[in-house]
């Protein structure tokens, strides 16, 4: 039983222009935690990301949620979690701060992923284990669909899952080659050219195959020099990507993804305004064959589903800290498994979180298993960081989420 719940405020500044883009100059990576503490001797760890200010406001909403769960047997909990999960976002007169995104929406994020963590430890497994284990009811309960309808019901997400059932004992080789990751810290918004080629140069060393830049710069010829810079080092057959964080109106999108589009990037991510679904789909158009991607500022599976209706992002980058948690991430990979869009997390928790749920969208629904993002700024700061060796996730084994931090 959940005895009592502590929501902590955890900040740790960058060095060295680390974590900058083209919006965020100057950000703190920061964690609202919250904490679950079980009868049993258990801790669930889970947390939303933000840059440091306002923190503490995602903490006063997060307690407000977690309070609620005091008296609960995880298990219980999460045999119907979809249902409890409807009664947290949907609260009458919290809701309306949303509804469904901003402060309140991070809240319950950092409290979700605290429920997956200790409910993973109380079955003493890892959460790729846990998800993996479950039958397309007992996932499909987990859920909240509701808004969803007119696309997924609850028949046929289970249908979904049952359908990959045939094919995920082969697919479960995914567990000893391990899960490929992609390097975004080679280029950070601030880094100098040289500090850029540097990075590609090392990235390379560590055998990642696949890099990411920060563009959107008041000059696009410096993007587009600095994309060629990557693209020369790390050579025709790696993927790079190109993410500009929001920074173009949809006419200045158009003109610099053309230009952008000589250095054949894998994807450009971002363009311009989240919220612009029609914006994307125009723009998606009218730069093809390059593709977009998109999701680490989509608040929610409505905004999510809206762009898949709209074939506006050819890659979908859901983030569990970042949308109302696990239960919203799987909601939204289901909805891409249908419209067979690929699921390549933002890691607002550094890899460490993901990396279970990749795993699962791969074994459990599916999904290519194509890269997930690594950043390694944080990874000091957890008890069990996630392991890159030659530009590849290992598979964690510890029971849990990997969402435990070192004391702060």
């Amino acid at each position: 039983m959940i005895y009592k719940t502590e929501v902590k405020d955890a900040r740790f500044p960058l060095e060295g222009n680390a974590g900058s883009d083209a919006i965020h100059r100057d950000p703190v990576y920061s964690y609202a935690v919250t904490q679950l503490l079980d009868s049993g001797g258990l801790v669930g760890t889970g947390f939303a990301f933000t840059l440091g200010e306002g923190n503490e406001l995602v903490c006063q909403a997060a307690h407000y949620y977690a309070k609620k769960l005091v008296g609960l047997d995880i298990e219980d909990l999460m045999a119907d979690f979809g249902t409890f999960y409807k009664s947290l976002s949907d609260d009458q007169q919290f809701r309306w701060l949303g509804p469904h995104k901003g402060v309140v929406h991070l809240a319950l994020a950092s409290v979700t992923n605290a429920c997956y963590d200790l409910w993973a430890k109380k079955r003493g497994v890892p959460l790729w284990k846990l998800l993996t284990d479950l039958s397309p009811e007992a996932i499909v309960n987990t859920l909240d669909l509701s808004y969803l309808e007119d696309e997924l019901t609850k028949e046929q997400a289970i249908s979904i899952l049952t359908e990959q059932e045939a094919g995920k004992s082969d697919r479960e080789s995914i567990l000893k080659t391990g899960y490929p990751g992609y390097d975004t810290s080679v280029g950070w918004f601030n880094y100098s050219d040289e500090k850029v080629r540097e990075n590609c140069h090392k990235a390379l060393s560590e055998g990642f195959t696949a890099m990411k830049l920060k563009v959107g710069s008041a000059d696009p010829e410096r993007d587009i020099r600095r994309a060629h810079i990557v693209r020369e080092v790390a050579g025709d057959n790696a993927k790079v990507m190109l993410d500009a964080n929001q920074q173009w109106n949809l006419p200045n999108a158009i003109s610099i993804c053309k230009k952008l589009s000589s250095m054949n990037p894998y994807w450009i991510e971002e363009p311009t305004h989240p919220d612009d679904v029609l914006a994307h789909q125009t723009l998606a158009k009218e730069i093809a064959p390059v593709k977009l991607a998109l999701g680490e500022h989509v608040p929610n599976k409505v905004i999510f589903k809206n762009y898949l209706q709209a074939n506006a992002a050819a890659f979908i980058q859901v983030d569990a800290v970042r949308v109302g948690g696990v239960s919203e991430f799987l909601t939204i990979s289901l909805l891409c498994k249908k419209f067979g869009i690929p699921v390549v997390p933002h890691v607002g928790d550094m890899g460490q979180l993901h990396q279970h749920l990749v795993l699962y969208n791969h074994m459990g629904m599916g999904h290519e298993a194509l890269f997930l993002e690594h950043i390694p700024h944080l990874q000091k700061h957890f008890v069990h960081p996630a392991r890159i060796r030659n530009g590849v996730y290992e598979t964690p084994q510890e029971p849990g989420s990997s969402c435990d931090l070192i004391k702060f």
